[in-house]
Order: structure tokens, then sequence, then C-alpha cells
């Protein structure tokens, strides 16, 4: 028997890799990495045009309107008696998710809006308002009865050391 032929057959079917150099998966890791942030850029900017349209919507149908502010808090959706309508309408990811809500009495009607997140820091509780309302977002407050739009203290490191 030939041994000749046989580790020829061997060596074709199996061909041995070289052994690449340290410079060599440099440049493999740094282009794999080029790759995704060309990626995540493209997403980034696609995701920045879609909330730049849905702001712009929400700006369109916005209307000061006056209101009572009875309550404040943060929950979760299905715990804010919102409409069926909108629990349908919302993804199940975020029906759990908590955001800022606020109770509040325009004319006859007790409503539940989602508060802006700027926004649900400088609510008073158990005011008069006059706040921009788009759908059920409060998206901004234009004045307060018998006083001034509160201004929210800056959390950090200052305030924590004087009390």
């Amino acid at each position: 028997m030939n041994f000749g032929i046989l580790f020829a057959a061997k060596a074709l079917a199996y061909p041995m890799v070289p052994a690449m150099a340290w410079w060599g998966w440099l440049l493999l890791v740094l282009g794999i990495i080029l790759v995704i942030l060309i990626i995540l850029g493209f997403l980034g900017s696609k995701l920045q045009k879609k909330q730049a349209l849905q702001r712009e919507q929400l700006e369109q149908m916005a209307q000061t309107m006056s209101m009572i502010v009875i309550d404040k808090k943060k929950m979760r959706m299905c715990d804010a008696n919102l409409p069926k309508v909108v629990m349908d309408q919302t993804p199940k990811r975020f029906r759990k998710a908590k955001l800022p809500f606020v109770k509040v009495k325009i004319g006859p009607k007790i409503m539940t809006l989602i508060a802006d997140a700027k926004v649900f820091d400088i609510v008073p509780v158990k005011k008069e308002i006059k706040g921009v309302v788009s759908g059920i977002y409060l998206t901004d407050i234009k004045s307060v009865r018998g006083g001034s739009i509160p201004v929210p203290e800056k959390k950090g490191r200052k305030n924590k050391k004087e009390k």
C-alpha cells in the first residue's frame, strides 16, 4: 500500500489553516466593530426621523386647556384606568412599564393623562393650571393659577450635602 497517496488525500480533505498573526486578529476585530457602528448609526438616524415626525404630529394636535390637577403618580398603564381603545393600541411590552400619569378635571370630566417626563416634575397637585394637551398627553404647562410655575430642584451632590 502506498502511504504517500493516502497522506496526500487526507491533506486535500483537511487543508491546514495557517495561524494568523496578532495584527490579523486585531484587524478582524476592528472590522467587526466598524460594521456594528455603521449599523447602529443607520438605525439611530432612522429612529430620530421617526421621533421627529411623531413630535410634529403631537404639536399639530395640541390644545391649551384649563384643568384642575387632582393627583399625579407613576404607575403601570393597566392600573391607570385608561380607555380600552388605548390599551389595545399599546404594544404589550409597554403595558407593564411605569409611566407618569396625571389625574385632572377638565370641565365636568375627570381624565387620566400621560405627562411628559419634564412636565411631570413641575405639575402642582390640587391647583388649577393651563396646560397643553395633545390627545391623552400633557406636553407642557403654560401657567398656574395663583402663582408661578414651580421650578424643580436639581438633584445633585450639593443639594444632598446641604440636607
